[in-house]
C-alpha cells in the first residue's frame, strides 16, 4: 500500500512538472509574482545597497545579463530552512550536501566537484560574511530578521565581491521600519527534538531615527540520534537615521554563540546495488556519536598544550562564536551621484569537535572484532599489536574491554565477537578536535554617477574594497579509538589477556590506538586585500550593455607549524603501549609569504525583444584568491533566455559553459593520514538550467528549477603525476542532473497555502577514479500554512515523507580511487521522515 502511494505521489509531482513549457522561454520570477516584488523592494527600501549582479537602481529583472534569483520571506517560510544549506537549494545551479548537520555542510556551482565552498560567496547585506568564503555557514543562519534572499552566478558575481566568481548568495535584512512598530515572534519544534524561538521588532524613534533588533535561541540534539542536547543564540540589532535627501546612515551589530552537532560517514552496505543499512546502525537516523566520546584527554606535544593533553569532547559538538560591529551609509551628493559605504569588523571562532569513522583507515578500519584481534595484515590495528606481544609477551592472546559496562572478550570467544551488536564489526574512528580563532575586517566604498542623455541611460559604479584577515587554526591532537559499529557506540580497550582470559596489560589508552593522527595541526593564514572595482551598465532603446573589472591584491602570509624530526614522548602514566604521542610539532614555524594580483572581469548584453520577453549573454573571468598557494581561476560562458506572461507564466532558461582552471587541493593519504596528498586539475562543464514558474490559475502554481550539466575532468595530476586514466572522469561528488519542482495551491480568502516538492538528485561518484557511484534518489516534502488571523499563523512541514535513502559523499579521506569492499563501505546520507512546525504572531 505504502509503495503505491509513494508511487502515486511522485507520480503527481512528476505530471506538475510536465505542464511546464519545458523549452518555453525564461525569466526568474514574475512581474506580480514575489520575487519581482523583492526586486521591487530593493530599490524602494531606503539606505538598502544590495549586490544582485547589477548596480543601476529601479532596473527590472528582464532586462539583466545576468543569472539572477530571487526569494523573499514567504518563499523562505515554504521552503522551512533548517540550516543555511537548505537556502542554498533555492539557488538553481547550486548543489548541496546538506548532510553534515546544520552547518558545515558543502556546496559548488555549475560542476564543480564537491566537498568544499569554494568560489561561492555568502553575503549579509551586500558583505561577505567571511573574506574567504568558505566556513561562513559556521556564523550565519537566517531568521525573523531577514527579508529575503538575493542570488548571480557568475557574471557581476566576481567583479562586485571578493572570492565568489561562481555565485554570490545575499542573504538581505528587514528594513528598519521609519513608519510605525511592528514586530513578530516565531516558536518552532521538529519531531527529532528541535525546539526554537525567533523575534524581531523595529519602531520609529523620531521621524528620521528608528531601530531594530532580532535573532532566535535554540536548542536540538540534531536530525540524527544523538545523546546530547545543543544550545544557542544569535542576536542582530540596528540603528539608522534617514537624511532630508533619501541617504541613510546605519549602526549595526550583531553576536552569537551556538553549538550544534556535526555528522560525517557511517558503515553502509550495498545489496543489490542499492544503499542500507548495518544492522544496529540505521541509515536514517543512526549515529555512532555518543557518551563514549565525552571528555577524552589526547596525548600531544607540549608545545601545542603545555599540559601535555588536548581534550576531546563530543558533547560539546561545534562552537561558534561571532561578534561584529557594522556601519552602512549612502549619501546623494547631487541628483546624479550617490556615494556610498559598507564596513564591519568580525571577530569569530569555533570549536569543532567531530567524529570521522573510517578516516585514514578506510574500508579497512571497518572489519570482524575477531580480524581486529588476530595478528597479521587483516587488522587494522597490527602495528599496536606488534607493540602489545613485545610488551606483554606472556600473553596468551588479546581481546577487547567495553569502556562502558567493563566487559571483556578474548579473541577465542568468537561466537561473542561475531555476535556484537548483531554484526559482529569494529571500526577506527578519527577524533577531530579542530579550533579556529580569527578576526576579519573589511569596508567597501564608492560612488555611483547615473547620467540620462537623449535616448540612452548609464549608471557607473566605482569602489574600493579592503579585507584584513587572521586565522589561527589549531588541529593538534587528532587520534583514533576502536569504537563498534552502532548508533551511541562504544569505546573499547585493546587488552593483552592470558589463558583464562584475565588482562594482564593494556595495550590502548583509554580507547585511543594512535595519537597525532593528522600531523602537527598548527598553522595561521592572514590576508591583506584590496581591491579597485568599475561596473559600467548602459542602456539604449530597448538594448543594454554591461561591463566591470576589478582588481586585486592580496598581501598573504602562512604560518605552518614544523613537525619535529623524533616524535615527542607521551606524559608519564599514560596507559597503554604507544610510547609518543605521533606526529609531534615542535614549536617552530615555517613562513611563507606572498604578494598576489589578479584581475576579474565581465562583459554582457540583454536585448528586451518584448516588454516580457529578452535575450541576454554574458562572460565572465574570475579567480579565488588562496593565501599564499596559486590563484585558481574560473571562466564563465552563458546565454539564456527570459519570459513573462502576466500571471500565467515567468521564467528563464540559460545554457552554460564553466572552466575551472587548476583546481587545487589536499586529500589525506589513505596509507599515512599525516601525510596530505595534491590534487590538481581542469574541470569543464556544459549544462543548462531552468528556473520556470507556471500558473494556470490564480489559486495554483508549479515552480521549477533544474540544472542538466556534463562536467568533466582533465589534466589531472596527482602529487604532481599526470593520471592519464582519471581524463573525461565525472569530477566527485557532482550530479549531472538536479532538479526541483514545487507545485502549490493557494487557500480561498486569503486562508493559508499547501504545497509539495519533489527534489531529484542525480547519481554523484565518491572518488575523482570514479571507482564508487552513489545512486541517484528522490526526496517528497509536504507542507501547508494556514492563516487563522491577520497577526497568527500556523505553518507545517514534512521531510523525506518516504523515508528515502540519499548518499551525498563517500569517503573522502579514503583517497581518490575508491572501493566498496565485501559490500561493506563508508558514506554520508540524508536523513529520514521529519516532521514539525511552527506558530507565528505578527504584530
Amino acid at each position: 500500500m505504502l509503495l503505491s502511494v509513494r508511487a502515486g505521489v511522485r507520480a503527481a509531482l512528476l505530471a506538475s512538472a510536465a505542464l511546464l513549457p519545458l523549452a518555453a522561454q525564461a525569466q526568474t520570477t514574475s512581474t506580480d509574482a514575489a520575487a519581482p516584488a523583492a526586486q521591487d523592494d530593493a530599490a524602494a527600501d531606503e539606505g538598502q545597497i544590495v549586490v544582485t549582479g547589477q548596480t543601476t537602481p529601479n532596473r527590472p529583472l528582464i532586462t539583466a545579463s545576468a543569472d539572477i534569483t530571487l526569494a523573499n520571506r514567504d518563499l523562505i517560510d515554504q521552503k522551512a530552512p533548517r540550516s543555511t544549506a537548505d537556502m542554498l537549494e533555492m539557488v538553481p545551479g547550486i548543489f548541496v550536501e546538506a548532510t553534515a548537520g546544520a552547518v558545515s555542510n558543502n556546496y559548488s556551482v555549475r560542476g564543480l566537484q564537491g566537498g568544499g565552498q569554494r568560489f561561492v560567496q555568502l553575503q549579509e547585506d551586500g558583505m561577505p560574511i567571511l573574506y574567504g568564503g568558505g566556513g561562513a555557514d559556521f556564523f550565519f543562519d537566517q531568521d525573523l530578521t531577514i527579508d529575503r534572499l538575493e542570488a548571480v552566478k557568475g557574471g557581476s558575481s566576481g567583479v562586485l565581491t571578493v572570492n565568489g566568481a561562481g555565485a554570490t548568495i545575499n542573504f538581505i535584512s528587514k528594513a528598519v521600519n521609519h513608519e510605525q512598530p511592528e514586530g513578530a515572534v516565531r516558536f518552532t519544534g521538529y519531531n527529532y527534538g528541535l525546539k526554537r524561538a525567533d523575534g524581531y521588532y523595529s519602531q520609529p524613534i523620531t521621524d528620521k531615527l528608528a531601530f531594530s533588533v532580532g535573532g532566535y535561541i535554540q536548542s536540538s540534539p540534531g536530525v540524527r540520534k544523538n545523546t546530547n542536547d545543543y544550545a544557542g543564540w544569535r542576536l542582530k540589532g540596528a540603528l539608522e537615521y534617514k537624511f532630508d535627501d533619501g541617504g541613510y546612515v546605519r549602526l549595526s551589530a550583531k553576536g552569537g554563540d551556538m553549538k550544534n552537532a556535526y555528522y560525517a560517514d557511517q558503515p553502509y552496505r550495498f545489496t543489490d546495488g542499492d544503499p542500507a543499512g548495518v544492522p544496529s546502525l540505521d541509515t536514517q537516523f543512526g549515529n555512532v556519536g555518543g557518551r563514549a566520546f565525552s571528555n577524552i584527554a589526547v596525548p600531544v606535544s607540549t608545545f601545542a598544550h603545555s599540559s601535555g593533553y588536548r581534550e576531546f569532547n563530543y558533547d560539546d559538538g561545534i562552537v561558534a562564536k561571532t561578534w561584529q560591529a557594522r556601519l552602512d551609509f549612502e549619501k546623494p551628493v547631487s541628483d546624479s551621484v550617490t556615494l556610498f559605504g559598507h564596513g564591519r569588523y568580525l571577530d569569530y571562532s569555533y570549536d569543532f569537535n567531530g567524529l570521522f569513522p573510517g578516516s585514514g583507515t578506510g574500508n579497512a578500519g571497518l572489519t570482524s572484532a575477531v580480524n581486529y584481534l588476530t595478528p597479521g595484515a587483516a587488522s587494522p590495528i597490527n602495528d599496536l599489536l606488534t607493540a602489545g606481544q613485545a610488551a606483554y609477551p606472556t600473553a596468551t592472546r588479546f581481546g577487547i574491554k567495553n569502556l562502558r559496562t567493563g566487559q571483556v572478550i578474548g579473541s577465542n570467544q568468537t561466537a561473542l565477537l561475531n555476535a556484537l551488536n548483531g554484526n559482529g564489526f569494529l571500526q577506527r574512528t578519527t577524533l577531530n578536535h579542530d579550533a579556529i580563532d580569527a578576526y576579519d575586517f573589511g569596508f567597501n566604498l564608492g560612488g555611483r554617477w547615473n547620467y540620462e542623455g537623449n535616448g540612452f541611460t548609464n549608471s557607473l559604479t566605482v569602489g574600493v574594497m579592503y579585507y584584513n584577515t587572521k586565522r589561527d587554526q589549531d588541529q593538534s591532537a587528532t587520534a583514533s579509538v576502536v569504537n563498534d559499529v552502532r548508533t551511541n557506540s562504544d569505546v573499547y580497550d585493546i587488552v593483552a589477556l592470558n589463558a583464562s582470559n584475565q588482562v594482564i596489560g593494556t595495550l590502548s589508552d583509554n580507547g585511543l590506538v594512535s595519537y597525532g593522527d593528522w600531523g602537527a595541526g598548527i598553522r595561521s593564514r592572514k590576508d591583506s586585500s584590496v581591491s579597485l572595482y568599475v561596473n559600467d551598465e548602459f542602456a539604449i532603446g530597448d538594448l543594454h550593455l554591461d561591463a566591470g573589472v576589478r582588481w586585486e591584491q592580496d598581501s598573504a602570509t602562512a604560518w605552518d607549524g614544523n613537525t619535529a624530526a623524533v616524535n615527542q614522548a607521551v606524559p608519564a602514566g599514560t596507559a597503554g603501549v604507544l610510547t609518543t604521542v605521533g606526529s609531534t610539532w615542535d614549536g617552530t614555524y615555517t613562513v611563507r609569504k606572498a604578494t598576489k594580483k589578479a584581475v576579474a572581469y565581465t562583459f554582457g548584453a540583454n536585448y528586451l525583444i518584448t516588454p516580457n520577453f529578452s535575450v541576454y549573454a554574458r562572460y565572465a573571468n574570475g579567480f579565488q584568491m588562496n593565501n599564499v598557494d596559486a590563484i585558481t581561476g574560473i571562466e564563465l560562458y552563458e546565454a539564456g533566455v527570459r519570459a513573462q506572461m502576466g500571471r500565467m507564466f515567468s521564467g528563464s532558461a540559460t545554457v552554460f559553459r564553466t572552466n575551472f582552471k587548476n583546481q587545487n587541493y589536499n586529500f589525506a593519504d589513505p596509507v599515512n593520514p599525516s601525510v596530505q596528498s595534491n590534487i590538481n586539475a581542469d574541470l569543464r562543464t556544459n549544462g543548462v538550467e531552468l528556473d520556470l514558474n507556471f500558473r494556470p490559475v490564480p489559486a495554483f502554481s508549479i515552480d521549477f528549477q533544474g540544472v542538466f550539466q556534463d562536467p568533466k575532468l582533465v589534466n589531472l595530476a596527482i602529487n604532481g603525476a599526470n593520471q592519464s586514466g582519471f581524463e573525461g572522469n565525472r569530477p566527485e561528488r557532482t550530479p549531472a542532473r538536479l532538479f526541483t519542482i514545487t507545485p502549490s495551491f493557494k487557500l480561498p480568502n486569503g486562508l493559508g497555502e499547501i504545497y509539495g516538492r519533489y527534489k531529484y538528485i542525480g547519481k554523484i561518484y565518491a572518488d575523482a577514479g570514479n571507482g564508487v557511484a552513489l545512486p541517484s534518489y528522490g526526496v517528497t516534502s509536504v507542507g501547508a500554512s494556514f492563516n487563522l488571523s491577520k497577526q497568527l499563523q500556523v505553518s507545517v512541514n514534512a521531510d523525506n515523507i518516504f523515508n528515502v535513502i540519499g548518499l551525498t559523499e563517500g569517503n573522502p579521506r579514503q583517497g581518490q580511487t575508491q572501493a566498496i569492499t565485501d559490500g561493506y563501505f563508508y558514506a554520508r546520507g540524508i536523513v529520514g521522515a521529519t516532521y514539525g512546525g511552527s506558530v507565528t504572531f505578527k504584530f
